[in-house]
């Protein structure tokens, strides 16, 4: 049966009564543009002795604070730990590529946190995987029992509208199609921007968000509704007047007045800069001794102090116990 709204689904009532056309709109700026990584591009990549940039890359901002109290040896051996992790095909060497996954995992690790302290709320039979069926219950098992409760006709409409887009982005993120998520899976659900396979979900959600006449575009009138709000009337503020600019120039690439799904792809989801991989071919020039273009662990360890100085304790250990989802 279900209970009254709690976790998630408490979560998406109070989003969908924020969210109801009838109560207006924000008057800040909405950025909905996915910025991959971004405590790495947050400032550059100093080429000094201290390797701190390098240090929150390989382990994590908060995690690389903790790890001041090691001995050398001690460091070294907890990297040679984490080396292994690393290594996905297990031969003994380390690739930019891998090195590049291996960081991208580590700056998305609060996302997999999110995904750990919400997962009992869902598993509901405790099978540690994710069914739709007990996702919807956990969800909208409220709301499907008693729809009288729900009357105002806004969150009808967004009820009605939010399971089967939540069905459709669940079917994407379940990839053998079992029905059922695992903790992997279930990151992509709820988390799809972060995932190559769910990129096009993002892109349809964010259409079926701005396009309010329903005609399959967005056009710069849709555009700026979903920044602002001009319910005062007068005149509209100067970052509005340089947000149509942009739209005109930068966002409508083929010039028809309006954004399909591959405009709203560019805009949402950009090409930049892949600092992780930057960051990798980095670690992998400054430490390939015999400039063959990867790394044994013999020459990671031997410059240990690079990848994490005096410190690697409590994150190597947490890597060899339980942080499966790295």
């Amino acid at each position: 049966m279900g209970g009254r709204p709690g976790g998630g689904a408490l979560v998406l009532v109070l989003v969908l009564l924020c969210a109801g056309g009838a109560r207006g709109k924000p008057t800040f700026r909405k950025d909905r543009v996915v910025h991959p990584e971004p405590e790495l591009g947050e400032r550059p990549h100093e080429d000094n002795q201290s390797f701190q940039y390098d240090h929150e890359a390989f382990l994590g901002k908060e995690e690389a604070k903790t790890f001041d109290q090691l001995t050398p040896e001690e460091s070294k051996e907890k990297l040679g730990k984490i080396v292994d992790r690393i290594d996905d095909d297990k031969d003994g060497y380390v690739t930019a590529e891998e090195l590049k996954n291996w960081i991208k995992r580590v700056q998305k690790r609060y996302i997999y946190e999110n995904v750990a302290k919400v997962w009992k709320d869902y598993d509901l039979n405790k099978d540690n995987k994710i069914s739709w069926e007990e996702y919807k219950q956990a969800t909208y098992g409220y709301y499907l029992e008693n729809p009288e409760e729900f009357q105002d006709a806004t969150d009808q409409h967004n009820f009605k509208k939010m399971l089967p887009r939540d069905e459709r982005r669940f079917k994407t993120a379940d990839l053998d199609g079992d029905s059922a998520a695992t903790r992997e899976e279930f990151t992509a659900f709820l988390h799809p921007e972060e995932f190559e396979h769910m990129k096009d979900i993002v892109v349809l959600e964010t259409l079926q968000d701005i396009d309010k006449n329903e005609d399959g575009f967005v056009d710069q009138d849709e555009y700026i509704a979903d920044m602002f709000a001009n319910e005062e009337g007068g005149p509209e503020p100067d970052w509005v007047v340089t947000e149509r600019e942009q739209f005109s120039d930068f966002r409508d690439l083929n010039k028809d007045g309006k954004m399909d799904k591959e405009e709203i792809r560019h805009w949402i989801l950009p090409q930049d800069y892949d600092h992780a991989q930057a960051e990798a071919r980095h670690l992998v020039y400054e430490s390939d001794v015999d400039k063959d273009q990867k790394l044994t662990k013999e020459e990671i360890l031997d410059n240990w102090n690079m990848f994490v100085g005096s410190q690697a304790t409590n994150y190597g250990e947490d890597l060899t116990k339980n942080h499966d989802e790295l």
